[in-house]
């Protein structure tokens, strides 16, 4: 699946849940990396991050 990486150590990741595609946006905080969402398409990922500034991985 894909990866995008953006500013202030977000992370969205294309990943199956439930035998469902989604989009998991995390933001690492210290060592930690903290769930923010579960999105079912890009535009809910944009309530969570910039698009224009993730870039692939």
């Amino acid at each position: 699946m894909g990866i995008w990486r953006g500013p202030d150590g977000i992370e969205v990741e294309a990943v199956v849940l439930n035998d469902r595609p989604c989009l998991r946006v995390t933001r690492r905080v210290g060592e930690r990396r903290v769930l923010l969402a579960y999105c079912l398409d890009v535009r809910e990922v944009g309530e969570h991050v910039d698009l224009a500034e993730l870039v692939a991985t």
